[in-house]
């Protein structure tokens, strides 16, 4: 098992795996997959920008050459306030396992990874919206609900 940043290399399996997480949620059964084209094109040009940007970091597990989870965070600046040093905080998005090796603890691997990782960066909090299901996977993993934040749905 290798836990690492994603690579330009990583590209194709990411945009399946993006596609494969969506499907799972998919139960109305709304996303075809004449669709597929159109979001390769949306999805690689993201994954290409994020890769080469200094403010998204793709955390993934590989076994035998196939990544089978991943984690997406990125760096959301704050802006300086007098007397402290600001740092950025990590938003942690698009959490996924592939079915055959969820249960196993990799998961839990790749999160204990990037929470490392944070505090090591001094990274002021991980912040992350998670499904009913996932709660008890992060509370698991050093995460607590909080409160304060607010939404404005635009859509």
């Amino acid at each position: 098992m290798n836990i690492r940043l994603a690579e330009t290399t990583d590209v194709e399996q990411l945009i399946k795996m993006r596609w494969d997480f969506t499907l799972e949620d998919d139960v109305s059964g709304k996303i075809q997959d004449s669709e597929y084209s159109k979001f390769h094109t949306e999805c690689e040009s993201f994954l290409i920008e994020s890769l080469a940007s200094d403010e998204w970091f793709i955390w993934v597990v590989e076994i035998e050459g196939k990544i089978v989870s991943h984690i997406y965070t990125e760096l959301v600046q704050k802006v300086p306030r007098p007397g402290r040093v600001t740092y950025p905080f990590v938003f942690m998005t698009n959490v996924y396992t592939v079915p055959g090796y969820r249960g196993t603890g990799i998961g839990s691997k790749l999160l204990s990874t990037i929470n490392k990782w944070a505090k090591e960066q001094k990274y002021e909090f991980i912040i992350v919206w998670p499904s009913d299901q996932s709660v008890d996977y992060y509370s698991r993993n050093e995460f607590e609900h909080c409160k304060g934040a607010m939404m404005n749905t635009i859509n």
